[in-house]
């Protein structure tokens, strides 16, 4: 895939990812305004919580995907496909797996989908390492 289409590609995948999260956050939002017990209830707070770190950590992955996206425009040898696959992973699990994690809650543990995290953690990792070892060997692409 050319520098080109990864930058498209990442531009896009951010900004849908922050429009769903973002909206993911209007309705934990709308969800505490109207009192829902299913959310706001003592013993939903892990549920709570699995929801608020799938939000947060999705906005943020958004982006990242648009900031790598940045990248790839200002020195095109960063667009590297471990990293691009390692960012879209990350999007997908991490706040995927906190959701889910939240969804069917067992005696104040989430369900066992948010052994995703860390997978979703390992491939952020290996992504920004790649991404930043190829923006400190970049001699001045343009």
């Amino acid at each position: 895939m050319s520098p080109s289409d990864l930058t498209r590609r990442h531009l896009r995948v951010g900004y849908w990812a922050l429009a769903i999260f973002v909206t993911l956050g209007l309705v934990l939002e709308a969800l505490h305004a109207f009192k829902v017990g299913a959310y706001l209830d003592v013993e939903n707070e892990t549920r709570r919580l699995m929801w608020r770190l799938a939000h947060a950590h999705g906005t943020l992955l958004a982006l990242i995907h648009v900031a790598y996206a940045l990248t790839i425009r200002a020195a095109p040898s960063c667009a590297k496909p471990i990293a691009s696959g390692g960012l879209t992973a990350a999007l997908i699990l991490i706040p995927g797996g906190f959701f889910a994690g939240g969804v069917s809650v067992h005696g104040g543990d989430p369900s066992p989908a948010v052994l995703l995290v860390p997978a979703g953690f390992v491939a952020l990792v290996i992504a920004l390492v790649t991404i930043a070892r190829a923006v400190s060997e970049t001699k001045g692409d343009s």
